[in-house]
């Protein structure tokens, strides 16, 4: 049972552009950068068959799709997908303190203290929970080869980990901006990851 994952963030969002912490919590959509990065992702990839496209719960991934959707691809939303929620940040601008808070929090992360979170959020152990039911609904569909799969930033650093069989403690070690493509190959045994990271859809699209 081989699939292909085409794994992306969402395209970005005021609260992405004005340093606004945007978790589970926050259900913004996409801006008119997030719109044209979305429409160039569709360019470059658009003649990919694709199977199926899951999304998180929230509107920023499914606008970020939406043209892959017009196409009638199945799709479902798996809140597995949903971004960490980070509880009292959730909506506010990026402060000092605040930014000190997540410097502490990704820093324990880093080392291995993977149950702790923001007060009212959630832990990493708690993400990967979740991820885990969503990756076992997703491979239980051997029909579906080439997989469409749109998430968030810090929710697919760790997805990546659990597909990798990393430690969740080096989530960082992926980078991420928004639309940018992690390319998945599942052999029917694990997971190895076949492109990291691809941003050639958006060359050159701010350089009007």
């Amino acid at each position: 049972m081989e699939k292909t994952l085409y794994i992306i963030r969402h395209g970005q969002t005021d609260f992405n552009l004005k340093g606004i912490v945007q978790g589970r919590g926050v259900d913004a959509p996409l801006n008119e950068i997030g719109e044209r990065q979305a429409e160039a992702f569709y360019a470059y990839y658009k003649d990919i068959r694709f199977d199926k496209i899951y999304t998180s719960t929230l509107l920023r991934t499914h606008q970020t799709v939406a043209a892959f959707l017009k196409e009638g691809i199945p799709t479902e939303q798996l809140e597995g997908l949903d971004e960490i929620g980070w509880g009292i940040y959730e909506g506010k601008e990026q402060t000092e303190a605040i930014m000190e808070g997540f410097a502490d929090l990704i820093a324990r992360w880093r080392n291995g203290e993977l149950d702790v979170s923001v007060a009212g959020g959630e832990t990493p152990n708690q993400l990967v929970a979740r991820q885990r039911k969503a990756l076992q609904h997703i491979l239980s569909f051997p029909d579906e080869r080439n997989i469409l799969v749109c998430m968030h930033g810090r929710a697919m650093r760790v997805f990546l980990c659990l597909l990798t069989n990393r430690e969740i403690a080096l989530m960082d070690d992926f980078p991420h901006t928004n639309t940018a493509l992690y390319k998945v190959r599942y052999n029917g045994e694990g997971f190895s990851i076949e492109d990291a990271y691809n941003i050639q859809h958006l060359a050159g699209l701010f350089t009007e």
